[in-house]
């Protein structure tokens, strides 16, 4: 159950806690770029920017929307852990005014040059660890540094992205090392909430078979997973990190199933949460197969399940649950928090069936509607939330 550990008054609602601005701004941010980088993608409009129209939307899929969810979620989960007040106000401002800043840098970078650009777009992601290891350090909560390792990855890849982009013309390891390093946060932070959001209703609703409690398997499998995205970062097409993968998707389908996903159907909010997690070791399976059988499995399929699938429908299953939350409000899905789920869901699906069937626009074009639908729902759905203050409690 979230805490509220605000100064009421001190500052609009917008800025009392992480999660407000970054969902929304994020969120928005998500699905209006996506219905820019369609047109964009086939030759219809162009960007402002250094980076190739491809490399343009990787990047902001990453450090753009990615980026702002992570903060929000960061920035609202550590006071949690640490019993202190959140970065609100003046500091939360900046944290934005940074995200921003980032945002115009990149689309204008072909005039005001990639270096200019890079510092403005990677000074965000190492603000948000600084402040997010000040408090964790502050409040001597030091079994969660590791939270930030992940993050620290997606912040040097960042910078590798900007150097690959402009010495190679197109972004090769960095994005790879980016998609991995948000892979393994999902792995670090989905067996975390996972297990315990479900543990909790079954509990309450649904009595009997429980997920089993994070212990040596988990460990064990967050491990390979890590060494077989790091191999598949540096050798994306080698038989042996093929291998590898296919290993690491093996053991995170049993972990998935560890944690009884099959007795939650009754609850949007817990079931969302386990259907997000799929796309984890279908996206390890994937690549594996593309790895070791490029002529049937193309590479686009395993990024594609590990973007608009593991990582997408994961930040909507936690923005959503957190926004009910952290503003006072019932954990109760309403028709529009499904049909936010259900948009999706078949966004990933749609995304990766087009990666199968080459020159298919439509499923592209249809992929990219679901996930605006999706995003631009969210807005709809959860924006006033956002926006207001937290309810009094009852």
């Amino acid at each position: 159950m979230a805490i509220p550990r605000t100064q009421q008054g001190r500052y609009p609602a917008i800025l009392s806690y992480g999660f407000r601005p970054f969902f929304l701004l994020g969120s928005f941010y998500a699905g209006g770029a996506v219905l820019f980088w369609l047109p964009l993608f086939y030759g219809r409009l162009a960007t402002l920017s250094t980076f190739a129209p491809v490399d343009w939307h990787i990047h902001e899929m990453l450090f753009g929307y990615l980026a702002a969810i992570v903060t929000g979620f960061l920035l609202t989960a550590i006071p949690n852990w640490t019993g202190r007040l959140p970065v609100q106000g003046v500091p939360l401002l900046a944290l934005v005014v940074a995200w921003l800043a980032g945002r115009i840098a990149v689309f204008f970078s072909a005039l005001i040059g990639w270096q200019a650009a890079a510092a403005l777009d990677c000074t965000f992601l190492l603000a948000v660890i600084t402040a997010a290891g000040i408090e964790i350090v502050a409040g001597r909560n030091w079994r969660n540094l590791k939270v930030l390792a992940p993050v620290t990855v997606l912040f040097a890849s960042n910078v590798a992205f900007h150097i690959e982009a402009h010495f190679n013309s197109i972004s090769d390891i960095s994005r790879r090392l980016a998609i991995g390093a948000a892979i393994v946060l999902i792995m670090i932070i989905g067996g975390r909430i996972i297990p315990s959001f479900t543990r909790n209703w079954l509990v309450r609703e649904n009595p009997g078979r429980l997920p089993a409690p994070f212990g040596r398997f988990d460990t064990v499998t967050i491990i390979v997973s890590a060494i077989a995205l790091a191999v598949w970062t540096l050798f994306p097409m080698e038989t042996g990190t093929g291998l590898l993968l296919i290993v690491a998707a093996v053991l995170n389908a049993i972990r998935l199933l560890r944690w009884a996903g099959d007795r939650t159907l009754r609850d949007p909010l817990v079931l969302i949460l386990h259907l997000s997690f799929i796309f984890v070791p279908a996206g390890l399976l994937l690549c594996g197969l593309a790895a070791i059988t490029p002529e049937m499995v193309p590479t686009a399929a395993g990024a594609h399940a590990f973007g608009v699938g593991a990582v997408a429908c994961m930040t909507i299953a936690v923005m959503t649950r957190s926004t009910l939350g952290h503003t006072g409000r019932e954990l109760q899905a309403t028709s529009g928090t499904c049909s936010v789920y259900v948009a999706i869901l078949l966004a990933a699906a749609l995304r990766i069936a087009a990666a199968f069937a080459s020159g298919h626009e439509v499923l592209v074009y249809l992929s990219g509607a679901a996930w605006a639908a999706a995003f631009l729902g969210y807005v709809m759905v959860f924006g006033g939330m956002l926006v207001r203050p937290r309810l009094r409690s009852r």
